[in-house]
């Protein structure tokens, strides 16, 4: 076959001066790294450097203080985030607080006389505030001691103020307004430290905390920049029912840069079950975390990260059992038990499980995808595998064809053994052997199976209104995750 001048870039066919012309094309050199990005959203203080609505690569936990006001939500979900994974590019969006919301309070009060000297282990969203005590302390000394020990600590997400009415009283609010306030926790001895002798606290839960920022305003400015992970640290409808659609959109073929947002819910059983049944996204996991001393805001962070860390490696491989460092779980009498986790994942609620040494471990990663169009119960999507591996598919699709045929001609296969050698010429049968060729690469990374079937699933042809237009249908069969092994020994004597 004939090599023709129209094969070349960059050499004119209408050239007679002499020499030697050689030009390089790199189409059969793309081995890129699928590299991906989380995105943190969070709310910052007045205090940090950064403006609402302002998005920035953030590299370090004393950069995020900076940034966003040392102990700010934000800045400690990108603590949280980058003690796990460092190496991942992360950015971060900040948010005001809405104006016209309140801040969560809540409080301690103290009774009693310490009979010993000791230190008291109040656990405030997770974090540890020690308060020394001296034998014959009184409640007033001790409730002084403990706003003191809480104002020495500037990571904390409360403010706190011995009570005007009584003195034995510890009021504590949270920084900042909206409704994730109420998620922050107030436990003693979390991690079983003894108590103080002759004294007794008595815990009011954080509460009031209301209007959560607009989580419209972070998709505005997102715009079409490609955040393969989110952390979301809201999970009121009105932000839901925004993120959401946003996150199809972003999975859409006109598009074509998909999303899987990571948030937490706490509440007891019933509600995580309630609040799970009314989701159904497949580019959405949720995790109950029950009555866990760690705040939502940091779980969300944190799971956000290791499931970015480990489906950028292999999107197929399942995260069970992969640790959420950092976090602190429930007390055990308050852990799910099996049943109920169980029934959680039909919620559309992922679960944790909490080892004997207090490492808290995905147990399911689910997304909150239920049903589908039609509205009839599907599993279709139910893991977040299934819209990684189909992403990463198409992603490597979309490289294939693009770097080997960015500037081809169409043509039908009929003439195919007349074009000139090296033609710049696409057939349907041309480009069915680039995916074929794909689909073994797939297999072979273990997101894929069954090349027979695929092959015969695969169609090619010539669009029959537009010649420019190439229709291709194919049906990749996606390897599934081991989850359970059902076994019966049937035993003999």
């Amino acid at each position: 076959m004939t090599i023709t001048a129209g094969v070349y870039n960059d050499i004119p066919s209408a050239l007679r001066i002499p020499g030697v012309y050689i030009e390089f094309d790199d189409r059969l050199a793309n081995s890129g790294v699928w590299q991906t990005r989380l995105l943190v959203i969070g709310q910052r203080l007045s205090g940090g450097e950064k403006d609402a609505l302002s998005v920035d690569r953030v590299t370090s936990g004393e950069q995020a203080d900076q940034y966003y006001g040392r102990g700010s939500m934000l800045a400690e979900m990108l603590r949280a985030a980058l003690a796990v994974n460092p190496y991942q590019e992360t950015m971060a969006l900040a948010l005001d607080e809405l104006e016209a919301g309140t801040a969560a309070t809540g409080s301690v009060t103290v009774t009693g006389s310490a009979l010993r000297a000791g230190t008291l282990s109040l656990y405030i969203a997770g974090y540890r505030v020690r308060v020394g005590v001296d034998a014959g302390d009184n409640a007033e000394a001790i409730a002084t001691a403990i706003v003191a020990a809480i104002g020495d600590n500037d990571r904390l997400p409360v403010t706190a103020a011995v009570d005007g009415q009584d003195a034995n009283k510890v009021n504590v609010t949270c920084r900042w307004k909206g409704e994730t306030g109420n998620d922050i926790t107030l436990t003693l001895n979390a991690k079983g430290e003894r108590s103080i002798d002759g004294v007794t606290f008595t815990v009011t839960d954080m509460s009031g905390g209301d209007g959560n920022p607009d989580l419209g305003d972070a998709i505005a400015v997102m715009g079409d920049t490609w955040y393969h992970y989110i952390a979301c640290p809201f999970t009121d409808t009105a932000n839901l029912d925004e993120l959401t659609p946003e996150l199809d959109r972003r999975y859409g073929p006109m598009v074509q840069m998909g999303s899987r947002a990571f948030a937490a819910f706490r509440g007891t059983h019933s509600e995580t079950g309630t609040f799970g049944s009314g989701l159904n996204s497949p580019h959405l996991t949720v995790m109950g975390t029950g009555h866990a001393v760690s705040p939502t805001w940091l779980w969300a962070a944190t799971y956000a990260m290791v499931g970015a860390g480990a489906l950028t490696n292999d999107p197929a491989r399942p995260l069970q059992y992969l640790a959420l460092p950092g976090l602190i779980g429930p007390r055990k009498e308050d852990l799910w038990t099996k049943a109920e986790r169980n029934l959680l994942l039909f919620d559309g609620i992922a679960t944790f499980t909490v080892a004997d040494d207090g490492t808290v471990q995905i147990n399911r990663e689910i997304t909150t995808f239920q049903t589908n169009m039609a509205g009839v119960a599907s599993d279709a999507y139910l893991d977040i595998q299934v819209p990684e591996t189909l992403e990463r598919i198409r992603y490597e699709q979309i490289s294939r064809i693009l770097s080997k045929y960015p500037r081809h001609k169409l043509a039908t296969d009929a003439d195919a053994s007349l074009y000139g050698a090296g033609q710049p010429i696409a057939t349907p049968n041309v480009i069915k052997a680039e995916l074929l060729d794909l689909y073994r690469d797939f297999i072979q990374s273990g997101w894929t199976q069954d090349y027979a079937g695929y092959a015969e699933s695969l169609q090619a042809n010539i669009d029959p209104d537009d010649p420019a237009r190439l229709n291709v249908i194919d049906s990749p069969k996606l390897v599934g995750q081991y989850r359970i092994h059902a076994m019966q020994t049937q035993f003999r004597r």
